[in-house]
C-alpha cells in the first residue's frame, strides 16, 4: 500500500514548540497553494494511494470552500481513489460545525484534534489560541457530525506543566472517550521560539509524566502501539503504521517527504519557492537519496523499533548490527521475543539512545552480509 500525505502549512500563529513547515499570516497564498498540490501530484508516478493524511500546519485554517476544493483536487489528481482511511488534522478554534459537516461529507474517516494541554494557563504560554472549553466544544461537535474515530494530540514536559496539570488533562480528555491519543514529550528544537527563549527540558519530570500517562491511558483501554501513539482496539492509524513499516508514501506540499521505488525525497520548505517550482512543472525537491547498505538497514531497525510489538529483522540487519544489538540488550534496553526485535519497557523511555545506534554516521567500515 502507498500512503498519500498532503501538507497544509497555514496557521493562525506558530506554536512556540513547533519546528514544522508552518506559516502564520500567509493565508493569501492558500488558493494558489491548493492549485500547486494538484499540479505536484502529476509530477509523481504513483497513481493509486490507499490512505490519505491531511496534516500541517493547521489544515482547519482553510475555509470550508477551500477544504472542499482541496478534496476535489486530490480526487481529480488520483482518479476518484478509494482510500481505506482519510485523516484530517484541525485545531479547536478553527473546527466549526460547518467545516465538520463538510469533512464528514468529503469522506474523512479519522479526525485528529490538536489540544496539547487542557490547562488554560499553559495554552497561551505555548502559543495556542484556544481554551480547553473550545476543545471540548469541537470534540462534541465532531461526534455530532458523525465522526467515530477521533484522535487527540497531547504533550508533556511543557514549561510550567506539573504532574497534576497533566493528570487533569488526561482525565478531562478521557472523559470524552477518544479512540486514539498521540502523546509527545517536549523537545526544544533549534528553530523554535522556545529555543530562542532558552527554554530547558526537564528529563526527570518528563519521565514521570510519560510513565503516568502510559499507565492512565492503559486503564482507559488505549493500547500503546507505538512509542507516542495509543489506540482503542481497531483504531490504530493505518497511514502512520505504513510509515513505521517502511512502506511507500507520497508527500505533497512544503517540506513533505516521499518514499517510493527505494528513493527518499524531501520538498523545499519555503512557501514561495515551493509554489514557483511546481508552477514551472519542476519537482520542488530539496533532497533526494536512495538509502542503501547500513543506512537502509539502520532505518529498518529504528522505524521497526518505534512499534511496541517490534518487528522481525532481516538476516542482513541481524548481521550488520549484531554488536550494537548485543550492547543494547546488555543494558536491558531491547529484547528479542519470538524472533521479533523490540524495545524493553526501559527502552521505551530511552528510545532515542537506542535509535542512535542505527543512524549514520557509523564508527566502522561498512560491511554487510
Amino acid at each position: 500500500m502507498t500512503g498519500l500525505y498532503a501538507h497544509i502549512p497555514f496557521c493562525s500563529v506558530k506554536c512556540f514548540y513547533c519546528d514544522f513547515a508552518a506559516f502564520s499570516g500567509q493565508g493569501k497564498f492558500a488558493d494558489r497553494y491548493l492549485d500547486a498540490l494538484e499540479a505536484e501530484a502529476a509530477l509523481h508516478p504513483v497513481s493509486s494511494p490507499g490512505t490519505l493524511y491531511v496534516g500541517g500546519g493547521t489544515p482547519s485554517e482553510l475555509s470550508a470552500a477551500q477544504i472542499q476544493n482541496l478534496f476535489s483536487r486530490l480526487r481529480r489528481a488520483y482518479g476518484q481513489p478509494r482510500w481505506s482511511e482519510v485523516t484530517f488534522e484541525g485545531n479547536p478554534e478553527s473546527l466549526d460545525e460547518d467545516k465538520l459537516q463538510l469533512l464528514a461529507q468529503e469522506g474523512v474517516t479519522r479526525l485528529s484534534i490538536g489540544l496539547q494541554t487542557a490547562d488554560d494557563a499553559l495554552l497561551p504560554a505555548i502559543g495556542r489560541r484556544h481554551t480547553a472549553a473550545d476543545f471540548e466544544h469541537a470534540f462534541r461537535a465532531a461526534r455530532k457530525a458523525g465522526f467515530q474515530s477521533l484522535s487527540v494530540d497531547l504533550m508533556f514536559g511543557l514549561p510550567g506543566q506539573t504532574l497534576g496539570s497533566l493528570e487533569s488533562t488526561l482525565e478531562r480528555v478521557l472523559a470524552l472517550g477518544p479512540e486514539h491519543i498521540s502523546l509527545y514529550g517536549l523537545q526544544v528544537e533549534d528553530r523554535t521560539l522556545f529555543a530562542k527563549r532558552s527554554t530547558k527540558e526537564d528529563p526527570d519530570l518528563s519521565r514521570e509524566m510519560f510513565e503516568l500517562s502510559i499507565e492512565r491511558l492503559a486503564q482507559a483501554g488505549l493500547e500503546q502501539y507505538e512509542i507516542s501513539n495509543f489506540a482503542k482496539p481497531g483504531f490504530r492509524s493505518i497511514h502512520n503504521l505504513n510509515y513505521w513499516r517502511r512502506g511507500e508514501y507520497v508527500g505533497l506540499g512544503c517540506s513533505a517527504a516521499s518514499f517510493y521505488g527505494g528513493r527518499r525525497q524531501t520538498n523545499v520548505e519555503r512557501l514561495v519557492a515551493y509554489l514557483e517550482h511546481v508552477e514551472a512543472r519542476r519537482r520542488p525537491l530539496a533532497e533526494s537519496e536512495t538509502p542503501s547498505g547500513l543506512d537502509a538497514l539502520g532505518e529498518e531497525a529504528f522505524l521497526g523499533l518505534r512499534m511496541i510489538e517490534g518487528f522481525i529483522p532481516s538476516h542482513e540487519l541481524r548481521e550488520a548490527f549484531k554488536d550494537e544489538w548485543a550492547a543494547l540488550a546488555s543494558r536491558s534496553l531491547v529484547r528479542e521475543d519470538g524472533g521479533r526485535w523490540r524495545l524493553s519497557r526501559e527502552g521505551v523511555f530511552l528510545a532515542n539512545e537506542v535509535f542512535r545506534e542505527f543512524v549514520a554516521p557509523f564508527d566502522r567500515e561498512e560491511a554487510t552480509a
